[in-house]
């Protein structure tokens, strides 16, 4: 009943975090076109009322006329609507499904003992420690070297180095699956914290000086710009991140920290394009398709990388007589028997009769017939389970339970 309850949770949550993380980042990337495919205004009346850009635009049968002001509106409207929910509430969903997933049962999702053998508190305080020191150091960062003419490109040198750093360390700690996740948590959450700490804090400071009938300081819509800029550019890193945990072969690679690095960079470098994509169309700036074409290359070179060693060829191997016997008598030998005492050893800790996680329980012949689709896709295909290989489960195994499904995952 446990196990079914959390599989609810984990569903609901997940559903509930994808709703408002597409809120979020939709919010985030209609204001960044926005703001890019502003225009001067041609009215004298709009001109006169401070607006320093409008666009016009068509969406479901109707005319939109979003305009933008330099500094301040000419009244302050009753009814000013607020973009931090959608943060928030995409965070808030994101760090329970992360608790129920992952730190719930952090010894068997993020543990990996051939990595770093640590109790499950200590894996956990390590985990959420990422999150915070992250952020005081992508903060300090923005502080410190964020003003100048070229404070920008220090900044963003200095937040890609630290991505790096986070992500070797954390696949290095981690089981792999669990080490994707947890720096896209820890980006995510520093997005996050630029909206509670620096973009709403400022608009709030802005709207309280207007109403005030005080100076409005430029300085907190400098700021607000700044993070809600790198913000835009952390949403692909994360994106790729937070999906990555279906395909084991990113973060199960030997070099499983690279992976994520190149592909958070092709992510980043893709998003550039796009954002730059809309100036160019109103000749502000240079083609940027240079930097769809470098996301591109990373990604296509990531997977020539990746190519998995070419299995030896079944021709070849059956000109041997001798081959011929090796596979004919690893046949024979793969019948339910064998592959039972592999269940027994490796599955049951997780899939018997005490504990059946994901409602899988494999002790008996039955139960096994019923999951030998999703057993051989977990377990010879994907070779994700048994979680972080916990209970080492070797090549061998895997490719006996691989000949039995093959026979026909007979039982009898």
């Amino acid at each position: 009943m446990e196990s079914y309850l959390f599989d609810w949770a984990n569903l609901l949550l997940r559903w509930a975090h994808v709703i408002t993380a597409i809120a979020w980042i939709g919010s985030s990337f209609y204001f960044v076109f926005l703001d890019s495919s502003l225009t001067p205004p041609v009215d004298e009346d709009l001109k006169k009322q401070g607006v320093s850009g409008e666009l016009w635009a068509v969406h479901g049968g109707g005319f939109y006329h979003p305009v933008k002001f330099a500094s301040k509106p000419p009244i302050m409207p009753t009814n000013l609507h607020w973009f931090y929910w959608e943060s928030y509430s995409t965070w808030i969903t994101g760090f329970a499904l992360l608790t129920v997933s992952y730190l719930w049962n952090a010894s068997a999702y993020l543990v990996d003992k051939s990595l770093m053998n640590w109790s499950p508190p200590s894996a956990i305080a390590a985990a959420l420690s990422f999150f915070a020191v992250f952020w005081l150091f992508y903060d300090g960062i923005c502080r410190w070297f964020g003003k100048g003419k070229h404070g920008d490109a220090i900044v963003g040198a200095g937040v890609a180095v630290l991505v790096c750093v986070a992500s070797y360390l954390a696949c290095h700690l981690f089981a792999g699956r669990a080490a994707f996740l947890l720096v896209g948590a820890m980006i995510a959450t520093t997005m996050s914290a630029n909206v509670f700490f620096w973009i709403i804090p400022g608009q709030r400071t802005v709207v309280a000086d207007i109403k005030a009938g005080r100076p409005v300081d430029p300085i907190h819509g400098v700021r607000g710009k700044q993070r809600s800029v790198h913000n835009t550019y952390f949403t692909l890193p994360v994106l790729f991140a937070m999906l990555s945990n279906h395909y084991s072969f990113t973060w199960s690679h030997p070099q499983n920290w690279l992976v994520l690095i190149l592909m958070m960079f092709s992510g980043a470098a893709i998003r550039q394009f796009f954002v730059l994509r809309h100036g160019y169309k109103l000749g502000r700036n240079r083609h940027p398709g240079a930097y769809a074409s470098v996301g591109v290359a990373v990604i296509a070179a990531a997977i020539v990388w990746m190519k998995p060693a070419p299995a030896a060829s079944t021709l070849s191997a059956i000109d041997s007589g001798a081959a011929r016997a090796r596979i004919q008598g690893a046949a024979d030998q793969n019948d339910y028997l064998k592959v039972a005492q592999i269940i027994e050893a490796r599955c049951y800790q997780c899939h018997g009769a005490q504990v059946q996680m994901k409602n899988v329980r494999l002790d008996s012949p039955a139960l096994v017939k019923q999951h030998a689709q999703s057993m051989y896709q977990q377990v010879v295909m994907l070779k994700i389970m048994p979680m972080n290989n916990a209970t080492g489960i070797t090549d061998d195994e895997r490719s006996q339970i691989k000949l039995w499904f093959e026979a026909g995952a007979k039982t009898e």
